[in-house]
């Protein structure tokens, strides 16, 4: 009595099958945490910049839309990591700031949710609040 080891043909296709509907349920979750994670990158960038307008203000008496006055490389900043531009917007007046981080590259078609953080010189973050948390 000869007995063959291993798998047939239709075992292996069951398990490929089993496993590429895994895979399917688990990439879009995985998209999504991974964006999340790299939103964190322009929150804190944005903050970064929120403060250092505080700074900027306290010691000129207004506020600035050339983020080199705030002792930042460029304008507008890039993050660390390059998923983000960073820019802010000063009126003629000078006395109020908004920050806004846009997406760049992946980021930007990973994370349809929050197309854009913002942030206010009163602290109002935007576009809407699941996108700060």
């Amino acid at each position: 009595m000869n007995r063959r080891k291993g798998f047939t043909l239709l075992e292996l296709m069951i398990t490929v099958a089993i496993v590429a509907i895994l895979a399917a349920i688990a990439y879009p979750s995985y998209t999504q945490y991974v964006a999340k994670g790299n939103r964190s990158e322009g929150q804190a960038a944005v903050m970064r910049i929120a403060n250092l307008q505080e700074q900027y203000y306290l010691d000129h008496r207004s506020y600035t839309a050339d983020m080199t006055k705030l002792g930042l490389g460029a304008d507008p900043f890039i993050t660390e990591n390059g998923h983000y531009s960073v820019d802010t917007a000063v009126p003629t007046s000078a006395d109020s700031f908004t920050i806004t981080a846009t997406p760049k590259g992946g980021q930007a078609s990973r994370d349809t949710e929050c197309t854009s953080l913002t942030i206010t010189d009163a602290g109002v973050k935007g576009p809407k609040s699941e996108c700060w948390k």
